[in-house]
């Protein structure tokens, strides 16, 4: 049987998702179960979600915050990670296929941001546990911040 602490911590944690999608639904439903306070970062309006809690600008991040940009194609993109870099926050990283260079990097550059920060957002984000529906996209993008927090690199015990 396996036995949990309470992490006192846990209630410092933020989880912010950067654009509304489906993967964005289920990390934030999931990250509140897993103690984050949650928040959907959506600049348009006309994507908000039903029922979560959405920002249409980025409040305040701190070094205890992780942000997940939920979706590569949007033209926001850029801004909204120059925007995220420019705080002090623990982790960020955009999903994407890990085979192509994610299109924030020129998204980045074209915007002056400096090569140091464009080098800490993390793609690919997750575990590779063969994960293709949103639900568990999100499974394997939160066991990934757990254990990069936990300072594990994931994966089965023994392999």
């Amino acid at each position: 049987m396996a036995h949990g602490a309470d992490d006192s911590q846990a209630d410092t944690r933020t989880l912010v998702a950067v654009f509304a999608s489906p993967v964005a639904e289920f990390l934030l439903r999931y990250g509140e179960d897993l103690g984050y306070r949650t928040l959907l970062f959506e600049p348009d309006p006309a994507r908000a979600v039903p029922g979560v809690k959405v920002a249409a600008e980025l409040p305040d991040l701190d070094a205890d915050t992780d942000v997940v940009v939920t979706d590569h194609h949007r033209p926001e993109l850029g801004a909204a990670l120059r925007d995220v870099l420019a705080r002090p926050v623990r982790w960020a990283g955009v999903m994407g296929n890990p085979r192509h260079e994610g299109p924030h990097v020129e998204a980045l550059r074209s915007l002056g941001v400096a090569e140091a920060d464009i080098a800490r957002v993390h793609r690919p984000i997750g575990l590779d546990i063969g994960s293709r529906r949103p639900a568990e996209i999100a499974i394997a993008t939160l066991a990934g911040l757990i254990a990069d927090r936990n300072g594990r690199p994931g994966g089965f015990f023994g392999r």
